[in-house]
This record gives C-alpha cells, structure tokens and sequence, in this order.
C-alpha cells in the first residue's frame, strides 16, 4: 500500500506527509490536557471533588490500554492515511460531545478522545516509518514526540486566559480548531493520492507490501519508533516470563502515572501552593509540556555520543529531581518542571529503545510493546484520580507529592535493572 506524495518513486523527503502528521499530532495530546487548568471552575460547577474531576484525564488513558488492539485492527481493515482521519475526526466528535452541559457528557467525550488518540497513537509512526527515508525516521519520530508537547503546552498555556475572557466551556472547545485544521490538511493529501492513482484505502493484511518506495519496512505489524504498534502476540510466547517485560512495564506504568497525575494536578497545586491566579498556575505548569519539547531530542543525542548508561541515568535523575523538588521546594517549581520534562519525554525513548535491544525479533518486539503498552497505560490511569482522592482526604497535596516520590524511586530501579539486563545480553 502506497502514500506519500505523487511521484514517491524516488527516495525523497515527503513534506506533506510530514507536515500533515506534525499538524494531526497537535490533537493527539491537547485535548487532554485542556481541561485540566480550568479543573476547579469544573468541580465548581459540577459540584464534584478531586477525584471525580481525576476522571477527566484517566478515561482517554483507560481507552489507551483497552483499544490498543483494535486500533491495530483499524488501520490493517481502512488503511493508514484513512485511519489517521478516523482518529482527527474522532477527536473532534469528543470535543464537541464534551461540550454538551453536564459532566457526564463532559467524560463521554473524554472516552471518545482518548478512542481516537489511540488510533492516531498507533497509526502514526506506521505513515513516518512507512513513507519517511530510513535515515530521517529518527529525526522525524523525535520531531512528532516533541510536536505532542507542542500541544500540551498551547492547551496548558492559553486554556485559561481564554477562559476569562469567553467561559471555560467555550475555551476548551475553542481547541478544536486545531484539529478542523489537521482534518483539512490530512484531507488535501488524500485528495492528492488519490488523484495520482495511489491505492490509499486498501487493507493491510499485516504480510503484504512490506517494503514501500522508501525502502522502509511497511508492516503495519513492526515496531515503529517510540510508539510501537500491536502486533499479532500469539507469535511469541515467552515474552511474559522475561523479568525485562515486567520491569519495562513497571517502569512505563509508573511514568504514565507520574506524567498524568501531574499533567491533571499541577495547575490546582501551583495555584493552592504558589498563590497563583488559573492564568499564572496554567503559564507555569506548561513548562512541563513545553520543556519536554527539548527532551524529545535529548535523549538519541546523548545516545549518540555517550555511553548507554547515560540517557538512562538523565531519566531517572530528572525524575527524581521533579517528585523531590516540588515537595521538597514548591517555591523552585519552574525549575523543577523544566528539568522533569527531560523525563516525561525522553523517558519514553529510553524504555522502547531498551524494550528492542532486547527483543529477538520484530514480532518480539511488537508483542513486548503490546504488554508494556497495555498494562503500563491501565495501571498509568490511576495516576490523576489517586492523586486528587489523596489531595481530597489530606487537605493537601503533601501526601500526594510523596507517594510520586517513591514511585519515581522505584521507575529508577525498575528502568535501571531493565537497562543492565539489555547491557548483558548486548555483549
């Protein structure tokens, strides 16, 4: 199955196909996180607690872990380009059905989010490795990482101010003209294939045209980048008696959990414990996504001119470093964001680049990430509800804070005896 732009028959860079995917994964992030600095006018309003309002962000993550594998189905029966504009247009349909008054409606619409992102989660690094030369896929991958940051950071930075000025209901649907545009953009390049013949909404069979004009391997089955996709699991067996599965697991729940809880929380909790007004708390809490934008390239450059061990060890300090320092210092909390988005972004490198060196094939591979994926986005859900039942019974966000803390302490040891177990078989 062929795409890119007419003419793909040489290996060139495709532009449109790249700007197109930048554009779509604007949505697969910003949606989510857009409510989160208006949380207490929602409690308010819903007159609801912590960890009702927690819900928010853990129902797209839940939709995560449960439609991984159909999202694979999807794109096999639509085809790639198809299945990235079922995903755009999914997120549209949940941003307007989040509109709808009432927090039941406001939460469907954050289980049919979290749908489509998952769609959009998987078929995206399909089209980078399907239709992006070989040697430009890393340098694309990081750029799509970092383009979801982008859209946190527009989400996390402008949601509030907007919210003074028109509503917050009105100023989290206001987003959605990020995703009209994705939508309008993905849809020009479909126009264009189709019109040079390109046969774009076929099915992957998973077997079939593996190899496509770039020269890169098309299996809609194989790892693809930080964002693996499922594959057909029934092929390895061994995969779930590896101690390295469960520790890539372990760590990449915790990580879901910590970047979650704090992606949800940390406008309420730099607004209670800073002073800060929601524009403010907002403007400051978007140092985590909009640091994490530099931490998408940080870790295959230090990868590439350090020893291994060193991308792995600048995680888990950077982890540390977060979860201590905003307990222990709330007054440095720009400085403690700004170091802890080095892990929330290149943390997911590092895990998926351990996960293939020690994996035996692709199929390995895909069936590890299927498990670690899977598992780590359920147990990752709980990270926001936890944290807000915890602000709820303490009055504080003390407790909250020190459970992230040990869980940081346990990613490291998790994440560092996965990266010696790799470290041994590499050798």
């Amino acid at each position: 199955m062929t795409s890119g732009l007419p003419g793909r028959a040489r290996p060139g860079i495709p532009w449109f196909v790249i700007v197109g995917v930048l554009v779509a994964a604007l949505s697969m992030r910003g949606p989510i996180v857009a409510p989160t600095p208006v949380l207490r006018d929602i409690e308010a309003d819903f007159g609801i607690g912590s960890a009702t309002a927690g819900l928010l962000t853990t129902a797209p993550v839940l939709m995560f872990a449960l439609l991984t594998p159909l999202a694979a189905f999807v794109i096999r029966r639509a085809g790639a380009e198809v299945a990235l504009m079922i995903a755009l247009s999914g997120v549209l349909l949940g941003t307007f059905i989040r509109a709808i008054p009432g927090f039941g409606w406001m939460l469907a619409g954050m289980l049919v989010i979290g749908a489509a992102v998952t769609i959009g989660n998987v078929v995206i690094p399909v089209i980078i490795r399907r239709d992006v030369p070989s040697a430009r896929v890393a340098l694309v991958t990081a750029a799509y990482v970092a383009t979801l940051n982008v859209g946190s950071l527009i989400t996390s930075l402008l949601t509030a101010p907007l919210a003074e000025l028109i509503g917050w209901p009105a100023a989290i649907l206001a987003w959605s003209a990020i995703t009209v545009a994705g939508i309008v953009l993905w849809g020009v390049h479909l126009r264009r294939t189709r019109r040079a013949g390109a046969r774009w909404g076929g099915r992957y069979s998973g077997d079939e045209g593996r190899v496509g004009a770039s020269g890169v391997d098309t299996d809609p089955t194989t790892l693809t980048g930080p964002m693996p996709v499922v594959a057909r699991a029934d092929r390895e067996r061994s995969i779930a008696r590896r101690p390295v599965t469960w520790l890539l697991l372990i760590a990449f729940a915790i990580q879901c959990a910590i970047y979650y809880g704090l992606s949800t929380w940390l406008p309420t909790l730099t607004a209670e414990e800073l002073g800060l007004d929601a524009a403010a708390a907002g403007a400051l809490a978007s140092l985590f996504q909009g640091a994490g934008i530099v931490g998408a390239f940080m870790v295959p450059l230090l990868a590439r001119f350090t020893p291994p061990i060193v991308p792995t060890l600048t995680i888990c300090v950077s982890w540390l470093i977060l979860t201590g320092g905003l307990l222990i210092a709330p007054q440095l909390t720009w400085l403690w964001l700004s170091i802890g988005a080095i892990g929330h972004a290149g943390g997911f490198v590092v895990i998926f680049t351990i996960l293939v060196m020690v994996s035996h094939s692709d199929s390995e591979a895909a069936g590890m990430s299927a498990l670690v994926q899977g598992g780590g986005y359920a147990v990752g859900a709980l990270g926001a509800p936890v944290m807000g039942a915890l602000h709820e019974l303490t009055g504080g966000w003390t407790a909250a804070l020190a459970l992230l803390v040990v869980l940081a302490a346990v990613y490291c040891a998790a994440l560092l005896a996965a990266d010696a177990l790799a470290t041994y078989r590499r050798r």
